[in-house]
């Protein structure tokens, strides 16, 4: 059984390539983070100071996965 992944809000620091941004977490913290399947498939691209929801697993807190865009 796999345990589920910690779920958080960040902000979009810089594009490194087509799938791999560098976001911040509102405490401050830096972390890589690639695009979902879904989003690669729809070819969604973000701007810098987008703020988008990431996945992390309890194991590793210097990756992460973007799965959406955060409404406001």
């Amino acid at each position: 059984m796999t345990d589920p992944p910690i779920r958080a809000i960040g902000v979009i620091q810089e594009r490194i390539s087509h799938e791999l941004y560098r976001t911040t977490l509102p405490n401050g913290k830096s972390l890589l983070a690639h695009l979902s399947k879904e989003l690669k498939q729809a070819q969604v691209e973000f701007l810098d100071g987008a703020r988008v929801h990431l996945e992390l697993t309890p194991y590793d807190f210097d990756t992460g996965r973007i799965s959406g865009v955060v409404e406001e």
